[in-house]
């Protein structure tokens, strides 16, 4: 995972407070697709703060946290640890150091991308019980407002080695890989937030391509923001709107 392990040190607490959730819908969606319920174990791979650890740990599971950046896992575990099933494991999406055949779910949110795919796949097999699942869930934002577009061009401009929607230009082709021999399921959800100014601004700030307080292109990149949310802003808020795509497959076929 090369530098992807260390990039979003001084990023954490950003991170934790501002990065966007998942609706509980998937949980509700996965209840009845493939019988989640609270004895399940999960391997969250590269959980961060635990966004997405967190949603299994409100359905009862036990979640193994696998991060290994030390200062994102010090937050997920600062956070999290009142759950009596979290579970924080200093391990990487290729090393996870879980044990053969423990885990019911193996689940990978937005860090997927910085993988190593081939890697990964045969980490996810290692782990995974023989009647397992690999999901993977990430939230792409919609374009659908004149503040999206132009929050997308100031990803473009400020962001190192940004290209607008990245994640999700060749996902299809990505996923029936990473997958293969398996087919796989997508279902989409709508994922809607109204958001005030320091949210947002804290969200840009915790994007890892993004400059950082330091970095002298940080000012005017925040004074365009400073702009762009005053110009769209109602009652103090604007809408900010993702497509969560869950992707579901059997980790053995």
């Amino acid at each position: 995972m090369n530098d992807s392990t260390t990039r979003f040190t001084n990023r954490a607490d950003n991170y934790a407070r501002y990065r966007p959730g998942y609706p509980i819908a998937v949980i509700e969606y996965l209840q009845q697709k493939i019988g989640l319920h609270a004895g399940m174990d999960v391997a969250d791979i590269g959980a961060g703060t635990g966004i997405s650890s967190e949603l299994f740990l409100k359905n009862g599971n036990t979640v193994y946290a696998v991060e290994p950046n030390d200062a994102m896992r010090a937050k997920a575990t600062a956070l999290l640890q009142h759950y009596p099933g979290f579970q924080p494991v200093k391990g990487t999406a290729e090393a996870t150091q879980l044990e053969d055949g423990s885990m019911d779910i193996v689940f990978a949110g937005q860090a997927f991308h910085w993988f190593n795919q081939e890697e990964a796949k045969t980490e996810f097999k290692r782990i995974a019980k023989r009647d397992g699942y690999v999901l993977l869930m990430w939230n792409i934002r919609k374009l659908n407002t004149g503040f999206a577009r132009e929050y997308e061009n100031l990803l473009a401009t400020y962001g190192t080695g940004y290209t607008p929607s990245r994640r999700d230009v060749a996902a299809e082709d990505m996923n029936t890989a990473f997958f293969s021999p398996c087919r796989y399921e997508k279902v989409i959800f709508e994922n809607s937030q109204e958001l005030g100014y320091e949210t947002i601004k804290g969200r840009l700030l915790s994007t890892s391509f993004m400059p950082s307080e330091a970095d002298i292109n940080c000012a005017p990149m925040i004074a365009r923001l400073e702009d762009m949310f005053g110009r769209y802003e109602k009652d103090g808020r604007v809408s900010f709107d993702y497509i969560t795509t869950l992707f579901i497959a059997k980790a053995h076929c």
